[in-house]
């Protein structure tokens, strides 16, 4: 019997922010996977590893976790006034399908300098030394995203000081602007209030509020599920019923956000609506060991991905997060102490991070104008993935 070579598909294996994922132009993958469908879902499970019932993606790039089990595909723009189109897509760890219903926040950061680097940028918008404006679309949400990427003799420049609570090394600092950062299905309050009374049968009835900016997101007390928001992955993902229980409030936020028809939908939404707890400050040790003051911080959040809490803080999430704080009377502000504010720094399990936001009130309606928020990015590697074909 003979059997198929594998095929090499050009690809980029870079870290943004405290993620990692398989980079890809869209006009190297395949024909048959340039356009949206199974063929490019099952190429893109293949490259991760996934599904995996071991929940390791040994046979593959990616690294079990959420955070690690992403890819991207870029291409030039075909949106006026910006540079790249940018397509991002979560892959199941555990299960055969890929979640392109929300952006990346994280691997946001690495967009431009693999624009740049892969010729995706037009020559006239890159200086000889300063910083690279790049205009990303981003197609999951329809957003627009402005990446200032710093750039040194006419190259990228990944290395440098800025030190991000997550990731174990520094380099180069990249800010990243998320322009009117409500998710593209709908109002920034798709309820139309601040806080709800979200009501989960056979578990309780919670104050939430539920926010499409940066990505749906339900936020609830910490004390409201017997938490104090000072807690660490350990304390969570080795509990079942914790998580479970995490899921079925996910899964009755996203049912009230309008996200899912019915309850069973939410099996393959796993990436949208994420699900966070808040809590006033406290100080705690963060994982790497850290010592956290309560004085430092605003308040605490702590938010799950794909079913596990984050070992730090989806990027898109802290737009959520600083979107939220900047509007009185969400649960967000709230817990950061009320009142108008344009920037908070939140505590995560592993540090800390820092995110503005401005929101208006027009029309007795809110809305975010802008995101901002500082990440790092840098290639880990290049040259082809290879898949059996």
């Amino acid at each position: 019997m003979s059997y198929a070579p594998q095929i090499k598909i050009p690809a980029t294996y870079m870290r943004g922010g405290t993620s990692k994922g398989v980079f890809f132009k869209l006009t190297d993958l395949p024909e048959a996977a340039q356009q949206p469908g199974a063929a490019r879902d099952a190429l893109l499970l293949r490259v991760i590893g996934s599904p995996d019932p071991y929940a390791k993606q040994i046979d593959g790039m990616g690294g079990a976790t959420s955070s690690t089990s992403k890819t991207v595909i870029l291409s030039k723009s075909a949106q006026p006034d910006h540079d790249v189109d940018y397509l991002f897509g979560q892959v199941s760890i555990d299960k055969p399908f890929v979640d392109w219903s929300g952006n990346c926040g994280n691997l946001t950061a690495a967009v431009g300098a693999f624009a740049i680097s892969n010729g995706l940028v037009d020559n006239s918008r890159i200086p000889e030394n300063g910083l690279a404006v790049v205009r990303i679309w981003q197609a999951n949400i329809k957003k627009t995203i402005v990446a200032h990427i710093p750039i040194t003799n006419g190259e990228v420049q990944e290395t440098g000081e800025f030190e991000l609570d997550g990731v174990t090394f520094p380099a180069a600092e990249v800010q990243v602007e998320f322009m009117n950062p409500a998710d593209g299905e709908g109002s920034m309050f798709p309820t139309g209030n601040l806080v709800d009374d979200l009501k989960v049968p056979g578990i309780g009835t919670f104050k939430a509020t539920m926010i499409n900016a940066g990505i749906p997101t339900v936020f609830v007390n910490a004390e409201d599920i017997g938490y104090t928001g000072t807690e660490l992955q350990d304390d969570i993902n080795n509990n079942v019923q914790a998580l479970d229980r995490f899921e079925t409030i996910r899964a009755y936020g996203a049912l009230k956000m309008g996200l899912i028809s019915s309850i069973e939908e939410a099996i393959q939404r796993q990436h949208t609506p994420k699900i966070a707890f808040v809590a006033q400050p406290e100080s705690y040790v963060s994982s790497s060991g850290k010592n956290v003051e309560a004085g430092e911080i605003d308040l605490l959040v702590r938010a799950l991905s794909m079913g596990k809490l984050h070992h730090a803080m989806m990027g898109t999430a802290a737009v959520a997060i600083g979107t939220a704080a900047a509007i009185p009377g969400t649960l967000v502000n709230l817990a950061a102490g009320g009142g108008e504010r344009q920037a908070v720094r939140f505590g995560h399990p592993s540090g800390t991070l820092k995110v503005g936001a401005e929101a208006i009130l027009v029309d007795d309606r809110w809305q975010a104008t802008k995101a901002i928020m500082s990440r790092s990015a840098r290639v880990l590697m290049e040259g082809w993935v290879r898949v059996p074909n």
